[in-house]
């Protein structure tokens, strides 16, 4: 049973200051993210030829081997380095590895089937969102930077349709290992563990110190019209890990919205459902109340039985 799962010690190891911690993370994630995709391009080319790398960043999927070649991209210049950013981070600058990584496996085990259910009961919220979202315009004088982000949207779907162009099971499986688990643990370490913990030891609130992760977890996403939905699973995972303690809850939950999406693209692929997975108009005005209440209902059950308050520990 947890008492106080989340606390926010005085630093020990180091005396950097938030804000300063906030740079030195900032840049250390931009800087390895140069250095691996340097290294990234380096593998395609000698793979598969410098004609492909040039297709891989300009999302030609007219060429055969573009698959391959985005999933060498996202693995070696996204996910390892935002993975390794946040340790480092932590072992090396701060000194605090677990109070900026919360690599703990000491939480109650049920929090686990209440995470599930709550990703599951918010599909018909994130619609709801995703609705707004999408009816969300800039003023005439941003246009061009509107048509800008459209672009970027699309290319980024483009590369994403690319790298799930699942024909096998076997396929299905590594789209769920590396978009579900790998990048779920990666930046979860990296922003609802070590940038969560700053923005909370800067602002010296925990509540805002979620939300400006959440938002600068979205923005970091570069998809503007995605962007609340995504802000809202961003607070969604930032207090599952201040109530539990442990990063793990996060993980679990980022892990299962990023690997249902894929395994929901399999089947519709193969025809196994009619759902399209792409279609934001699938609840009514009940689904949406109803999500909400249960949601409520379920987020304050995590954090009752969290701080070991909860009938669902006896």
């Amino acid at each position: 049973m947890i008492k106080e799962p989340y606390q926010d010690p005085q630093p020990q190891g180091s005396q950097i200051t938030p804000i300063l911690q906030f740079v030195i993370l900032s840049a250390g994630t931009i800087g390895l993210v140069f250095i691996f995709s340097l290294i990234a391009a380096g593998i395609i080319t000698v793979i598969f030829g410098a004609g492909t790398l040039a297709d891989t960043f300009a999302f030609n999927t007219h060429n055969p081997h573009i698959g391959p070649a985005l999933w060498t991209l996202q693995i070696i210049s996204t996910t390892l380095p935002l993975f390794l950013t946040p340790l480092l981070f932590a072992r090396f600058i701060v000194k605090e590895p677990q109070t900026y990584l919360k690599a703990t496996a000491k939480f109650p085990p049920v929090l686990l089937l209440l995470i599930l259910s709550i990703m599951i009961c918010s599909s018909p919220v994130l619609e709801v969102l995703v609705n707004i979202n999408e009816k969300l315009v800039l003023p005439d004088s941003m246009k061009a930077l509107e048509a800008i982000l459209r672009s970027m949207e699309d290319q980024a779907q483009k590369a994403t349709d690319a790298m799930l162009q699942m024909k096998t099971v076997w396929d299905m499986i590594w789209g769920v290992l590396v978009v579900g688990l790998f990048t779920a643990i990666a930046e979860e370490f990296l922003f609802r563990g070590a940038l969560q913990t700053i923005m909370i030891r800067l602002t010296k609130n925990p509540h805002a110190g979620i939300w400006i992760t959440a938002i600068l977890f979205s923005a970091f996403h570069m998809e503007f019209f995605t962007f609340l939905p995504r802000v809202a699973l961003g607070v969604f995972f930032g207090y599952f890990v201040m109530w539990s303690g442990s990063i793990w809850p996060s993980v679990w939950a980022h892990f299962l919205n990023n690997g249902t999406q894929v395994v929901i693209m399999y089947l519709y692929q193969q025809k196994k459902i009619t759902l399209d997975p792409d279609d934001q108009h699938v609840f009514n005005y009940q689904s949406y109340a109803l999500s909400l209440i249960i949601i409520l209902i379920l987020l304050f059950m995590y954090r009752n039985t969290a701080k070991g308050k909860s009938p669902l520990l006896s």
